[in-house]
């Protein structure tokens, strides 16, 4: 089951326990990075591009419930 991500006005809602707030989640990404090397050869990413992203799974921190998310209004969202 994949899971959307949230957006402004939403949020995601575990349906076993109501847990609002801690999740696991597993996801695939693409990414182009620009990568700049010191002189001493460390690396570290000045620019990041998400090409592409997909949630494979999201896992609910307080009962364990695997893939029972879903998104929910965020309050005064409607308004």
């Amino acid at each position: 089951m994949t899971v959307p991500l949230p957006t402004a006005t939403t949020r995601w809602r575990c349906t076993l326990c109501g847990n609002l707030t801690r999740f696991d989640v597993t996801r695939s990404s693409k990414v182009v990075e620009y990568v700049h090397l010191d002189l001493a050869g460390e690396p570290k990413v000045e620019e990041r591009e998400v090409v592409s992203e997909t949630i494979e799974s999201v896992r609910c921190r307080w009962c364990n419930a695997v893939d029972q998310v879903e998104l929910v209004d965020k309050p005064g969202a409607g308004s």
